[in-house]
């Protein structure tokens, strides 16, 4: 036996390290680190509610949440950039981990840093409900010093005393918190007659408040007879937040409220509703002004729609049930092509790069697990963020791979996947959703590029990193593709969790690591591609 044989290091097993820089994933195969600013953009995009196929939701937030205090100490100042930037630009499908990262910011960092997390706190924090979370995750690291009430105080102070009466009745209580009870913690001193009088009424000290219509309206519709709420929801401008339950039941105040305008979030979250009252009918006018504002770019942009909401809403509505309750209702086609429409609007407008893309979606059984607290699975949402840039790029290939195992009959087992950005997105979606599984080996996208001879400018890998099943690791497969096809060709890894790993080299300018529920993915994707 020829045993020198066995050491190569052009291919090394991926349960083996390949590079001293390595480490060991959860599935036990080497990868890499990827940097701490990478960990903290997967971690405000990604979230861990729901843990991985490995780790448990609580192991996952009890690491992250420990490199991020350990960050926060460290790089105060770059972290709250991060935050606001993901924040406002509404790049991340929940506001939790960039409230608990700027929580952490304004406890653990340097006076500066501290200074800077509380002064971004209206910028982050920008509902009620966005306050209180704040409030119960700074609890979790420090005290209400004098910064901290210095900071809630401001946020009630600055604001218009419409915009915060607006606040004060439409998120009452939230979290296990009141606007009462950060009133009592902060103690705003209110300069002007009217937010005084606001924040007495909030703090129960008044039970009447006139002068103020959203409180005034709020108040009549509180025990306003069934037939008269629809006149003050269109008289004072009320939100569905604001009336009573049994009034939500009326189709008559709910064609007030669409007649008022319905905010763009909120409107997905009662598609269901308002279908099952009948306002959703497939050829009447006010589906077509609904499905109008559903795909209004402007509208998705100012409203921060996520389009990871956007792709729940669909999947939502188009099953005609409720995943939560017993609710159901028959969908209207328009709605369901709106919100098809409404997924890919919800991405800023990117030009096609005109190169060649390989689009590889990891289809292993780990990514079957549920990802970010949401009801999507990594796999699922994979294939609709890979759509994006199939819809943009008219060059490219979409395959799915795996390791092998049960239902996979090739020997690679690698397979060109049949969606198209042509197809319903919640149809390819499913499509994805319902193949075989094995194990994880993110090397088979760029060897099966190789052995069918297939040119590739890009590689995007969509993975949760847990790879270790293949005889040769991913960024080997890339060298050797560059020596014998392409010597030009980049590599995208899309995680689709928020570990610490990645199958990109971090020393090499031709991969790139991104966050997979990163709203700006396929502009950063672009850009990569086209650089020099």
């Amino acid at each position: 036996m020829n045993i020198l044989s066995r050491f190569n290091r052009r291919s090394t097993p991926q349960s083996a390290p390949a590079d001293n820089r390595q480490v060991v994933n959860n599935a036990g195969g080497y990868v890499f680190d990827i940097t701490p600013q990478a960990r903290v953009r997967r971690f405000l995009t990604l979230g861990t509610e729901s843990g991985t196929y490995y780790v448990s939701p609580a192991a996952l937030t009890a690491d992250n949440a420990e490199f991020l205090v350990e960050y926060a100490a460290e790089h105060t100042a770059d972290l709250v950039r991060e935050i606001v930037e993901i924040s406002t630009s509404g790049r991340a499908p929940r506001q939790n981990p960039a409230l608990f990262a700027l929580a952490a910011a304004a406890s653990v960092g340097d006076v500066d840093g501290r200074r800077a997390a509380l002064a971004a706190l209206p910028q982050v924090a920008r509902t009620g409900t966005h306050l209180f979370l704040f409030a119960g995750y700074i609890e979790q690291f420090r005290g209400w010093g004098r910064g901290l009430r210095r900071a809630v105080a401001n946020w009630y102070l600055d604001k218009p005393v419409d915009a915060l009466a607006f606040q004060a009745v439409k998120y009452r209580q939230r979290e296990g918190w009141t606007h009462r009870d950060l009133l009592r913690l902060s103690h705003p001193a209110a300069t002007e007659d009217e937010r005084r009088r606001l924040f007495d009424w909030i703090c129960g000290r008044a039970t009447e408040l006139d002068g103020l219509a959203v409180v005034e309206g709020f108040q009549r519709a509180q025990n306003a007879p069934a037939d008269q709420v629809p006149a003050l929801v269109r008289e004072y401008r009320l939100g569905w937040e604001m009336l009573p339950d049994a009034a939500l039941n009326s189709p008559a105040v709910w064609e007030a409220l669409l007649d008022n305008g319905i905010p763009q979030t909120a409107l997905l979250r009662q598609l269901p509703r308002l279908t099952r009252l009948g306002l959703l009918d497939p050829l009447g006018s006010r589906t077509a002004a609904i499905c109008a504002q559903l795909t209004d770019p402007a509208r998705l942009r100012t409203a921060r729609v996520h389009p990871v909401s956007v792709l729940i809403a669909l999947r939502t509505y188009a099953s005609g049930r409720s995943a939560r309750g017993s609710g159901s209702w028959t969908p209207s086609a328009p709605v369901i092509d709106a919100l098809d429409a409404a997924f890919y609007a919800a991405f800023e407008l990117v030009n096609p790069t005109g190169l060649r893309h390989l689009l590889a979606l990891d289809v292993s059984g780990s990514m079957t697990a549920q990802i970010g607290g949401l009801p999507l699975s990594a796999r699922e949402a994979s294939a609709a963020l890979a759509l994006v840039t199939a819809r943009t790029e008219p060059r490219h290939q979409i395959v799915g791979f795996t390791s092998g195992g049960k239902g996979w009959s090739q020997s690679n087992a690698l397979s060109e996947l049949a969606i198209s950005p042509r197809q319903r997105l919640d149809d390819a979606v499913r499509a994805v959703s319902g193949l075989p599984f094995g194990g994880t080996d993110c090397a088979l996208p760029i060897l099966h590029a190789l052995d069918k001879g297939i040119e590739v400018d890009v590689f995007s890998v969509y993975t949760d990193n847990e790879t270790w099943a293949g005889s040769m690791h991913p960024h080997q497969a890339l060298a050797r593709y560059r020596r014998e096809v392409n010597p030009r060709a980049k590599l995208v890894v899309v995680g689709m969790t928020a570990t610490n790993f990645s199958i990109a080299d971090p020393d090499d300018a031709g991969m790139l690591d991104v966050a997979g529920f990163d709203a700006a993915v396929p502009s950063l994707l672009a850009d990569f591609a086209t650089a020099a």
